[in-house]
């Protein structure tokens, strides 16, 4: 059991017979009346996102669920994507909808699935905040063309494409951001 006190970006409840993620939060306090907490819930199993107002100081029952290592291994097929647990070699098959940014994932790429520890079944796939690829290809920037924040867009050697600034040329290595699939930076 935990209070509304406890709520934090990740932290994952069980409400309604659903298990849930906490994405946002805010405590509000407002002038009159009682304070309460406004939230934005993502299913685990869905992908589904729901905002919710709680009271402030209510009981919440928290999920049993267990992040575990995996590595990944290959696609198969036209949605499903196999994956090895990294101590105990156990291979899984994990359908495309359950991971988070599927367009960024490379082979040998490290990933925490999330498991319901009640029916020991996969809720979702998690990258990685960032991660590395390199541009396999991209227009030629022009020189002189940067009066405003201009972006071109890039083929990732995964096949994603991003939008990148226009000093990027084919073959760098770039820092993307799985959350919101957008550049962060050149690795060098």
């Amino acid at each position: 059991m935990a209070t509304t006190a406890d709520f934090k970006n990740g932290l994952n409840i069980e409400l309604n017979g659903e298990l849930w993620t906490i994405v946002e939060f805010q405590h509000v306090k407002p002038g009159k009346g009682p304070a309460f907490v406004r939230s934005k819930l993502k299913n685990l199993r869905t992908g589904r996102v729901l905002e919710n107002t709680f009271t402030a100081g209510v009981k919440i029952d928290l999920a049993n669920v267990e992040r575990r290592p995996y590595q990944f291994l290959y696609k198969e097929g036209d949605d499903m994507y196999c994956f090895m647990h990294t101590e105990t070699y156990e291979q899984i098959s994990i359908q495309e909808a359950l991971i988070n940014n599927p367009g960024l994932l490379k082979e040998g790429q490290m990933v925490e699935v999330l498991y319901d520890v009640k029916t020991d079944t996969p809720l979702t796939c998690e990258l990685p905040p960032f991660v590395e690829l390199e541009v396999t290809y991209t227009e030629p920037g022009v020189k002189g063309d940067t009066a405003t924040n201009s972006a071109k867009r890039a083929t990732v050697e995964t096949g994603a494409e991003v939008f990148v600034p226009l000093f990027i040329e084919t073959g760098e290595l770039i820092r993307v951001d799985t959350r919101t699939n957008k550049y962060a930076e050149r690795v060098k």
